[in-house]
């Protein structure tokens, strides 16, 4: 579990140290790094493109002053992972990090209390939400946020070994997925293309220059993160405690 939270963590430090200045990472920014860690990007690849995105930044003709977003090492990042894969294909090693897949309970960075809490405010959240869904006639929409919230209060009264956070987030991406189902259709039509036009002018300058699927990948978890964000619900995950 460790690995997964140093993955986020250690690209935002990459970024800000081949930037040399401080800066915050925008909601698209993470939702570029997490479509990263979906698509099993390996951290030490990631970490290489970002680097060569700024070396070629500092070489090469400079349209602007800054690199002010992740979204323009993506090309570097993906050169990177695919080397990284071609390299793996070849030697048939197994990819850095696996081994560390396994921690203890000892090197859990989260006490039991801690997962406790915070699931408990997940599931406060989610209420609130299902709440004003229901003041606003939305009872279908009411009715499944309130079935998620009844699973979270019982996964945080439930005894959980801090050691065991793999299977925790398990739940919780499970969680997260039928609750991004049903923000989805119970989110009024116009809210939706609001939220899509945001994506759409966050990625305007770089989608010629991203596969394909990789724009679609972060279309979709930009959108996820912004209806929750309008619903007022935090990320369902041990990473946002």
């Amino acid at each position: 579990m460790e690995t997964y939270f140093n993955y986020f963590t250690e690209i935002e430090e990459q970024f800000r140290k081949c930037r040399s200045e401080p800066v915050l990472l925008s909601p698209l920014d993470w939702a570029l790094v997490e479509s990263w860690k979906e698509q099993g990007f390996p951290l030490e690849a990631v970490l290489a493109g970002i680097e060569r995105s700024f070396e070629k930044f500092k070489t090469g003709k400079r349209s602007y002053r800054k690199v002010n977003t992740l979204a323009y090492c993506s090309q570097e990042v993906f050169r990177a992972v695919e080397e990284s894969r071609a390299m793996i294909a070849q030697s048939g090693a197994t990819p850095a990090g696996t081994k560390e897949a396994a921690k203890t309970a000892e090197e859990a960075p989260f006490s039991t209390d801690e997962i406790s809490r915070f699931l408990a405010r997940c599931a406060e959240a989610v209420e609130g939400a299902g709440k004003h869904a229901r003041e606003e006639g939305k009872q279908v929409l009411a009715d499944e946020l309130a079935e998620t919230a009844t699973t979270l209060n019982a996964l945080s009264t439930r005894a959980q070994p801090a050691g065991d956070l793999e299977e925790t987030e398990r739940v919780l991406t499970a969680l997260d997925e039928k609750l991004n189902a049903s923000l989805q259709r119970g989110t009024p039509v116009e809210v939706l293309a609001h939220l899509r036009e945001e994506v759409d002018r966050g990625l305007a300058t770089f989608r010629r220059k991203m596969p394909a699927s990789e724009v679609d990948l972060l279309e979709r978890r930009f959108l996820k993160n912004r209806l929750l964000e309008h619903h007022k619900i935090p990320r369902l995950s041990l990473f946002y405690m």
